[in-house]
């Protein structure tokens, strides 16, 4: 049987755009010569549509342009995820064939955690289905219906499927793309079938789809594998040894070239780059933006926004802003100018000095009294978020933030000030991870001047302030948020690791204070096993300490 596996970008709610996509890889792969084309988990609506969902007229023009799409599928079997609207809601896949909608597939296996609420959206399935293609039997799953052992694979396996197909939105973090196919093998060599993933790519709000469709031998052995963060029509011969039914002849075949299966982004810091440029362009491309705008400061967290946002829009896209204050150093200055440069964004230079004065004279009279603290800090911080967002506001420039996921864990971040923006790339980054993505970047044009790289890490609104004098050093910071956040650890089992009590305490403290703060900031793209926002939902009014 020859395969295609349409791994399509979709954009949620734009049905007439999803549709001319699908169209387009049906004629495609009908040239190709395939018998049979994938298309992602509701490839017609985009995913997630979330609430969409409970809009009646939604899945009515979702059912029209399905049906619509059916004309296309002459001469080959399309296979296409779509919200099913019948005396429920469905997760579906339908089966176009000759014209017509021949049968639909309904997900049973509904996840409900992390990013996922389809509990919400849907009713599950109860059965699996398969259908016959060229005189082989191919069973029919949808994204996690296969990553659960026993059915409904395991009912189409002994109603005589050779091959499971599973159409998936399959959300990424660092080194998913592997995990899900080391996975699939072991479910190929349970069954003993071939298996065919096709995923979904692109970015929506948070979540960056890897794509990374594949195809399997009984054996387990990948024989296929789709590129990473991009679109592509897969091409796959897979030899059922069941020769064609008489009543459906063999096509003339044009073979793709043999090839080895492509190689995975590596290592694994390119991977993780790949996805937030993917997700950043995605995200400024469907929500309508030009240009976007971020404020320099020579540090390396917004080096490494500064990097991305350049490669994934093109420097002519991109406007740096370099905003001094009385406590910037030279050396951060001119190193932010000179990562301007390397890079090829365009530069603005608003110093804010005048604009402290300005301030600390309206102030004057209240404060009198009072000895300067971090007030007086994270002022600076907001007249750098005002003055980005006056940007913004002129030009249509969308602002990136440029805050990092361990200082968006503990809360070393300032409302309205930091924290304001349109996008924040590296939101769900932490702060050991930035460098190292920085470092691997650099591998490359060393676009980031070492300085950036060696130099203490520090907000620089005080006199010779380092980061580490309100926090502990980033390697343990680290180590004890990984396991609080991403692994749900107790104080117990992170102080049972040997991670110095005190500090435990300190960062948990400071974890659950900052959720007011976090429901604040703007959505990020999530890299981790679990990210703020959709894949950790914890109450800011929360007294609970265990």
């Amino acid at each position: 049987m020859r395969l295609a596996l349409c791994q399509m970008n979709a954009t949620v709610g734009d049905i007439d755009g999803n549709a001319r996509r699908i169209a387009t890889g049906i004629a495609d792969a009908r040239a190709a010569g395939a018998d049979l084309v994938l298309f992602p988990e509701l490839a017609l609506t985009g995913y997630p549509p979330e609430d969409l969902l409970l809009r009646e007229h939604f899945l009515t023009d979702t059912g029209k342009a399905l049906h619509a799409l059916a004309a296309q599928a002459q001469g080959i079997v399309a296979v296409v995820g779509f919200p099913e609207r019948a005396q429920a809601v469905y997760n579906a896949a339908a089966v176009l064939r000759e014209g017509q909608v021949q049968t639909v597939y309904r997900k049973v296996h509904l996840p409900n955690y992390g990013v996922f609420d389809e509990q919400r959206y849907f009713t599950a399935g109860h059965e699996g289905a398969t259908i016959d293609v060229g005189g082989c039997r191919v069973g029919l799953t949808v994204c996690e219906d296969l990553w659960l052992p026993g059915a409904p694979a395991a009912e189409e396996v002994q109603a005589g499927a050779q091959l499971i197909v599973n159409v998936s939105a399959s959300p990424y973090h660092a080194g998913k793309g592997l995990e899900r196919e080391q996975l699939f093998a072991q479910r190929a060599r349970e069954h003993g079938v071939n298996i065919a993933f096709c995923g979904l790519v692109g970015g929506q709000d948070e979540l960056v789809f890897d794509g990374h469709s594949f195809v399997l031998d009984s054996d387990g052995e990948t024989i296929a594998r789709g590129v990473q963060f991009a679109e592509e029509l897969l091409i796959c011969d897979v030899d059922l040894d069941d020769p064609a039914s008489p009543s459906e002849p063999s096509k003339p075949i044009v073979s793709p070239e043999p090839i080895e299966p492509r190689k995975p982004i590596a290592p694994i810091e390119a991977e993780i780059y790949g996805a937030l440029c993917l997700g950043l362009r995605d995200y400024v491309e469907k929500n309508g933006f030009g240009d976007v705008v971020l404020g320099l400061s020579g540090g390396i967290d917004s080096a490494l926004v500064a990097c991305v946002a350049a490669d994934a829009l093109g420097p002519e896209r991109v406007s740096a802003t370099v905003m001094p204050s009385p406590y910037s150093s030279s050396d951060t200055q001119s190193d932010a100018r000179a990562l301007a440069a390397n890079l090829g964004v365009r530069l603005h230079e608003l110093p804010i000095a005048t604009v402290m004065d300005a301030y600390e004279q309206a102030l004057a009279g209240e404060f009198t009294a009072h000895e300067a603290d971090v007030t007086e800090e994270n002022l600076q911080a907001r007249i750098r978020g005002n003055l980005l967002m006056a940007l913004s506001n002129k030009f249509g420039w969308l602002v990136l933030t440029t805050g990092n996921k361990s200082e968006m864990s503990v809360g070393y971040t300032t409302l309205y000030g930091d924290l304001a923006g349109g996008f924040a790339v590296i939101k769900d980054v932490p702060k050991t991870l930035v460098y190292r993505l920085c470092e691997w970047r650099n591998l490359s044009e060393a676009p980031i001047p070492s300085s950036i790289i060696m130099r203490p890490p520090s907000a620089e609104l005080r006199p010779d302030q380092i980061d580490q004098d309100s926090l502990p050093p980033y390697e343990l910071l680290d180590r004890i948020l990984r396991g609080y956040i991403e692994l749900d650890q107790s104080r117990e089992q992170l102080i049972a690791q040997g991670l110095p009590a005190a500090e435990v305490d300190r960062a948990i403290r400071l974890v659950d204070l900052a959720e007011y703060k976090r429901r604040q900031a703007p959505p990020g793209i999530k890299v981790t096993t679990r990210a703020f926002g959709r894949d950790r939902r914890m109450p800011i009014t929360n007294r609970y300490r265990g």
